[in-house]
């Protein structure tokens, strides 16, 4: 259940009888030809699909994070990693004092991953808490799906390129794009970054068949579900 479907008194009830809650964080940057708000989709998308047949309450997906190797493109938004954390705090510190006790963020950017030190920070604040982080991309069902059909899945190329994360009346490049190198670019400022990588694309091919990409999906979303309902002995 959406908590934008929810009123505080639904809230109130379910607490009466779970204290599970899902916090999606995503980002704001470059994605090639697709969205730009590519993490933020995939990581509401896969908490509400998740979550649904539980009814568990999902919060609104945190739009921005932690990206600023990204700046050189307009359009990327990006917190300070102080900024992040004390913002996932803040969260984490308001579902708590509601009565959630079993929190999984499920993360849809790798640049927030420092926010997973931050969630175990605050378990040892307070032990009564318990929360998982899963990066739902690269969990290991999920990983393997999208290795099962191409080992060559980077940022911004065909495994973000979802139904839902294309922007209308764009195609996707052709064939396949040279595989960038990452550890050369995380060595490079935000201009330098755009010059190696020009349109953003990590590397791989664009797009492939929608038939795949939603078998993909539905692993995913069975991974993060088993997680929400059984992940918490």
């Amino acid at each position: 259940m959406r908590i934008d479907a929810m009123n505080w008194m639904q809230v109130e009830e379910w607490l009466r009888r779970d204290d599970r809650a899902v916090l999606p964080l995503g980002s704001t940057e470059q994605h090639a030809q697709l969205s730009l708000a590519v993490d933020s989709i995939l990581a509401g998308r896969v908490s509400v699909e998740a979550a649904e047949p539980l009814g568990v309450p999902v919060f609104p997906v945190l739009p921005y994070g932690i990206t600023p190797g990204f700046l050189a493109y307009p359009g990327t938004v990006t917190l300070r990693a102080e900024t992040h954390l004390r913002v996932v705090r803040d969260v984490l510190e308001s579902l708590h004092r509601t009565g959630f006790r079993r929190i999984l963020v499920v993360n849809g950017h790798g640049g927030n991953d420092p926010a997973r030190a931050a969630a175990l920070e605050f378990m040892a604040d307070h032990p009564d808490c318990r929360i998982r982080f899963h990066n739902w991309w690269n969990a290991p069902r999920t990983i393997a799906r999208v290795r099962h059909y191409d080992p060559v899945g980077t940022h911004a190329s065909w495994m973000e390129n979802f139904p839902w994360t294309r922007l209308p009346n764009l195609a996707a490049p052709d064939g396949a794009k040279p595989v960038a190198d990452t550890e050369r670019l995380r060595a490079l400022p935000p201009a330098a970054a755009r010059r190696l990588l020009g349109d953003g694309n990590f590397g791989g091919r664009y797009q492939r068949d929608d038939a795949e990409m939603l078998d993909i999906w539905a692993v995913a979303v069975a991974e993060t579900r088993e997680i929400l309902a059984e992940g918490w002995a």
